[in-house]
């Protein structure tokens, strides 16, 4: 079993509270992602649950029970870090099998617990070599396996990727995955990557400034956010937010045309996702603009819009695009309309 509870979890280093209050249930064999911006209190709350920062105030159950106040040794968790963290005078072998070595272990237990990881991580041919022998992706998949001979509860990872180059990057979350799949055991993954997090989460956590600002699935979260920050934050590129003054049924631009708005309450901005956006001629669509920037991308061209009033918009094309640098083109919505009001909550997804 490895369900992980948050009740009203708050962190204070002196006068400075940095987790603000978050409750979460982690359900056993989860994969959950933590994800934010710099500062917002993921990592802390990563090392809370493993017991490297401690808890201020709240509490932290594993399976029911409280261990708000055991040291991480008691909690039955092991942690992956950015950091490979392995002992370079040690091989490959030696370096999964210590903790079980220094825990006293038979050696036969260690040594099928060393194979085993090694199968599942295909390491087998490289148990006999150091670390300084290994590329980067080798010494990751060393240090994950050197977690699940442990047999922990659940995983926690703190961004074990982000010393990967792109290629490898890629080739990690493919293994990462995978291991999921065959553990079925809960794990805790915190990036800043949104690939990383979309590809690999059941649930995302995004975190703003110390608090939760929505859990949901990947598409949840892309399709339908909570508020104006989930909805900039999830999305690569990130969502178009321009004025509007919707109510009564309908939604005009500042400088532009309108169309249906079937929110309950007034809205000030609204959102539209780069994919949603289909370049025409100039008097089509809801707005014109003029095109300020190409960048092409192969399989995708981005386009960016100067729109006036509305400020500067972002077009996805797929493939190549027939619109030229200083053209004016018209912008037609053509996808899911988000709607926010003043204070940046969502009023409606059309």
């Amino acid at each position: 079993m490895g369900r992980i509870e948050l009740q009203h979890v708050e962190k204070w280093f002196g006068d400075l509270q940095v987790i603000k209050g978050i409750d979460l249930a982690i359900e056993d064999g989860e994969f959950v992602v933590f994800v934010g911006p710099s500062g917002c209190g993921k990592s802390t709350l990563l090392r809370m649950i493993g017991g490297l920062e401690e808890t201020s105030r709240g509490s932290l159950l594993i399976d029911g029970r409280d261990v708000t106040a055991d040291p991480p040794a008691k909690r039955g968790l092991t942690m992956v870090f950015q950091s490979y963290a392995l002992y370079p005078h040690m091989t490959v072998r030696e370096n999964m099998g210590f903790s079980l070595k220094t825990a006293g272990r038979p050696k036969a237990e260690i040594e099928a617990k060393v194979a085993e990881a090694a199968r599942i991580l295909k390491l087998e041919s490289y148990l006999d070599r150091r670390p300084k022998a290994l590329s980067g992706g080798q010494r990751q998949r060393v240090a994950i396996g050197r977690s699940i001979v442990r047999d922990p509860t659940a995983f926690l990872f703190d961004e074990p990727l982000s010393n990967l180059d792109a290629a490898l990057r890629v080739e990690m979350r493919y293994e990462i995955t995978k291991l999921h799949r065959s553990l079925k055991r809960t794990m805790i993954y915190v990036t800043h990557d949104q690939t990383e997090a979309m590809t690999l989460a059941d649930r995302i956590v995004v975190l703003e400034y110390g608090r939760i600002a929505q859990v949901g699935t990947p598409r949840e979260l892309y399709e339908a956010p909570n508020n104006l920050f989930v909805a900039q934050f999830i999305g690569s590129p990130k969502m178009n937010v321009i004025p509007c003054r919707a109510e009564s049924g309908h939604y005009e631009l500042a400088g532009g045309r309108g169309g249906a708005f079937a929110g309950a309450r007034p809205a000030s901005q609204l959102g539209i996702r780069p994919e949603h956006i289909v370049l025409g001629e100039a008097g089509s669509g809801v707005c014109d603009g003029l095109v300020d920037v190409i960048e092409y991308l192969g399989a995708d061209t981005f386009v960016i819009i100067d729109a006036g009033p509305l400020g500067q918009m972002t077009c996805r094309v797929t493939g190549d695009t027939a619109a030229r640098l200083g053209e004016r083109v018209g912008l037609a919505f053509e996808g899911p309309v988000h709607f926010f009001d003043e204070a940046g909550l969502a009023v409606s997804h059309e």
